[in-house]
């Protein structure tokens, strides 16, 4: 017996739902990055004009200084926050990810290794022992898909980790004193 079309189309079905899921996903958090990224240019921006402006009222030289000292120290505040909610939001769509893959490999072996039975269970084999090898096949072959599923979960759980951790802002370490 072969396997019916309804359940490979169910099968089908399911693969499509979860890689359009992964598309809506990879296209918000794109949304969420460009527009980080604009609003950061845009206020980068008008800090460089406000900042020019302030540089043409000025003649002291150590006002100008000042207030280049100032624009470059706010630049380079703004431009790490922005990488940090990047990284942010890399670490979210990596777990995110993480728990989707993790998902559809458990579900969907589960789906395949019942489809394999099923088309097994109806075909007329009379030797026992040909049917209990095919079985004992099936058995090994889901022990070693959940195997596998176990290690690839944890390995996005350990790579999600990483990430999360690269994202945290570096302390500095405390200046010395000569």
């Amino acid at each position: 017996m072969a396997i019916k079309p309804e359940q490979l189309n169910a099968l089908q079905k399911k693969n499509l739902e979860a890689a359009m899921r992964l598309a809506q996903m990879s296209i918000e958090n794109s949304q969420r990055i460009m527009e980080l990224q604009v609003r950061t240019a845009k206020t980068l921006f008008e800090d460089g004009v406000n900042n020019a402006k302030a540089m043409t009222t000025t003649q002291d030289p150590q006002d100008m200084l000042r207030l280049r000292t100032e624009y470059a120290q706010a630049s380079t505040e703004r431009m790490l926050a922005c990488a940090r909610e990047i990284a942010e939001v890399a670490a979210q769509a990596q777990t995110e990810v993480g728990k989707m893959v993790s998902e559809q490999l458990a579900t969907g072996g589960n789906d395949v290794f019942e489809a394999i039975n099923k088309m097994f269970t109806g075909m007329p084999i009379t030797d026992q022992n040909a049917m209990g090898a095919v079985q004992g096949a099936m058995d090994n072959a889901r022990a070693a898909f959940e195997q596998m599923t176990r290690a690839s979960t944890e390995a996005f759980q350990a790579f999600t980790q990483v990430g999360a951790a690269a994202q945290q802002p570096a302390k500095r370490a405390p200046a010395r004193r000569k």
